[in-house]
């Protein structure tokens, strides 16, 4: 049987992708704590607080193509890590990226968020 608190980080993560998806920055932020941080992984900060955050996600959800599509999820503690490909509109063209995403969670919001990404490939079948 699953862990309640497990159940509840696993969901809020779920919520910030599929608002993600959808390119829903009202429901997306509802999922980030006011002072969540950003970083690229190890220690890159990217965004400070839910502003910046939110600043950062507009730009990202004007890309025609972004879409996060989840490989897999594991909870751990209070850490909830997704593996995802996710479609981009790169300077060069669209194409993916693998993106490893690991998110801290306390209570109902992400707290902190760092992400390990791969190196984008260029769609050639556009």
């Amino acid at each position: 049987m699953e862990n309640t608190a497990q159940t509840v980080m696993e969901q809020v993560v779920k919520k910030q992708l599929d608002a993600y998806n959808s390119k829903d920055i009202d429901l997306f932020m509802t999922c980030w704590a006011d002072d969540a941080l950003y970083y690229e992984f190890p220690d890159t900060l990217l965004a400070s607080g839910a502003a910046a955050i939110r600043e950062r996600h507009l730009v990202r959800f004007q890309e025609p193509n972004l879409f996060g599509k989840l490989i897999s999820r594991t909870v751990l503690h209070n850490k909830v890590v997704d593996f995802e490909l996710v479609s981009r509109t790169f300077p060069d063209g669209p194409g993916y990226i693998d993106a490893l995403c690991i998110y801290e969670v306390a209570g109902d919001k992400i707290t902190k968020a760092w992400f390990v990404m791969g190196t984008p490939i260029r769609d050639t079948a556009t």
